[in-house]
């Protein structure tokens, strides 16, 4: 966890996962690197979160494409978790521990620890969800325990499928560019 900047309560707060996603976004607003995965985001939004009261929250990032042709930047306007069953758990214990979170009007997000990357995953989560990442549903749920507004933007990077790796290396650069050029234009 790293944040550049200060947090103060009339100002939104940047959240990215890595510095390679952030290296564009310039002093004017604090920026909190979470590393990646659910576990390193929501420990790193929770904690900061603890202390601190930004306006609002925005997690900025890439997300895997599931549906054929999407690509630019998409507001997220509800998140699941992909990794984790919550309607067996509350079949189970009879409480729900991880449901969808609603955060209004956008395309539907699929987080979970695991890099997609084509095959049966893939195929699933397209059944039901518009986009994929690592970190989102995490920052989401810190947020709103928090009391703390969040919107989730994501820049479709690759298409999940068997190349997403290399195509999210040889094009996080510009990637970098594009989540900037929204956060200048938007907030």
């Amino acid at each position: 966890m790293r944040l550049t900047g200060t947090v103060r309560e009339d100002r939104p707060l940047l959240v990215v996962a890595l510095d390679e996603e952030a290296r564009q976004l310039g002093d004017d607003l604090p920026v909190l690197i979470t590393g990646v995965g659910k576990v390193c985001a929501a420990v790193s939004v929770s904690a900061l979160l603890a202390t601190a009261r930004p306006a609002y929250v925005v997690n900025l990032g890439t997300a895997g494409g599931l549906r054929h042709g999407l690509d630019g930047v998409h507001e997220v306007g509800t998140v699941v978790q992909h990794d984790f069953d919550d309607e067996s758990v509350a079949a189970i214990v009879g409480q729900h521990f991880g449901g969808p979170i609603l955060l209004g009007e956008g395309l539907v997000l699929a987080t979970g620890d695991r890099f997609v990357a084509g095959g049966p995953v893939r195929d699933a989560l397209a059944a039901h969800a518009d986009l994929v990442d690592m970190e989102g549903y995490a920052v989401a749920a810190a947020c709103v325990t928090a009391g703390v507004p969040a919107r989730l933007v994501k820049l479709v990077s690759d298409d999940a499928g068997h190349d997403a790796g290399r195509t999210w290396v040889e094009s996080v650069a510009d990637h970098a560019h594009t989540l900037a050029a929204w956060a200048a234009d938007h907030l």
